[in-house]
């Protein structure tokens, strides 16, 4: 049996899969487990002896933040590294969880080089460290550098062959003033939301939108998002500015107008989130018409 035990709880097939290829590249000889919520967990948790606990924070059946409270209190996992994975960076909720005993955060979405570091800190702090590296050398071959997490870590080509060109002038509309954007105080905000990425966030406008993606255009950047890369999207609605935040990833990018040095860009975001409020909360979005169909770029 591996020196190491990880355990890797997330509702989502994609993120748990990325997580694993992450720490089984950096450290071959590590043992990982993985659980689709913090029920699934409990049983595993109860069965077999883990060193680190990485752990999403919304999940059916039982939550991040139950499972680590359930964790705090059993006598053998009470000093256990539990990390929670979360796009829940509100203060309160980071007291919430700091009251329950978690260990640290990372933030979603987040980079391969965030994730081993925040697994190294913390088993360095349980002396646990040594062994992972112990475990076996750390490697990055060819093959790793082109799959789906080598695009989250930077390792991997653009997929959009643009020259570079200097940042859109401040001058020129944002997607908020977009020609086709509703200005009345009723319906302002009406198609736009946040896309939070690991180089920052970015203002967007959502042209089509169903239970399984949404079809987003946000002004090309400096860094250009790639294929494969974990997100945030933040849509605001309604006058109680009611705000519902759905994990993904990008499953597509592609120029939105028709010439190299497009100033836009058209991403299609794959939702991965299996929580019935969220799905609700999409549902009544489609209802209203939340979608932007005929967005044009300012001039």
């Amino acid at each position: 049996m591996s020196k190491v035990s990880v355990l890797v709880v997330d509702d989502a097939p994609f993120i748990r899969d990325l997580v694993k290829k992450g720490l089984r590249n950096a450290f071959p000889g590590i043992h990982l487990e993985d659980a689709v919520n913090g029920r699934k967990a409990q049983v595993l948790l109860a069965r077999e002896a883990f060193d680190l606990v990485l752990c999403d924070w919304e999940m059916p059946e039982m939550s991040g933040l139950e499972l680590l409270t359930w964790c705090r209190e059993q006598d053998g996992l009470k000093t256990m590294p539990f990390i929670m994975v979360t796009s829940r960076g509100d203060k309160e909720n980071v007291i919430q969880a700091i009251q329950a005993g978690v260990s640290d955060f990372i933030g979603k979405p987040f980079t391969n080089e965030q994730l081993l570091t925040k697994v190294k800190k913390a088993l360095h702090k349980v002396g646990k460290l040594d062994a992972l590296m112990s475990s076996g050398p750390a490697r990055m071959n060819s093959a790793f550098a082109n799959d789906s997490l080598g695009a989250l870590t930077g390792n991997r080509p653009q997929v959009i062959a643009a020259p570079t060109t200097a940042a859109p002038s401040p001058a020129q509309p944002s997607t908020k003033s977009a020609a086709t954007a509703p200005t009345t105080a009723k319906s302002k905000g009406r198609g736009q939301g946040q896309l939070r990425l690991s180089s920052g966030n970015q203002s967007c406008v959502i042209k089509a939108l169903s239970l399984k993606e949404a079809l987003l255009v946000v002004r090309r950047g400096e860094v250009l998002p790639q294929i494969l890369e974990t997100a945030v999207l933040d849509l605001e609605q309604g006058e109680s500015a009611e705000i519902a935040r759905l994990n993904g990833y990008l499953h597509a990018i592609v120029a939105f107008e028709h010439k190299p040095d497009s100033d836009w860009l058209q991403l299609t975001f794959r939702f991965i989130d299996h929580d019935a409020q969220k799905m609700d909360y999409l549902s009544r979005l489609i209802a209203r018409g939340t979608a932007q169909k005929h967005f044009t770029p300012g001039a």
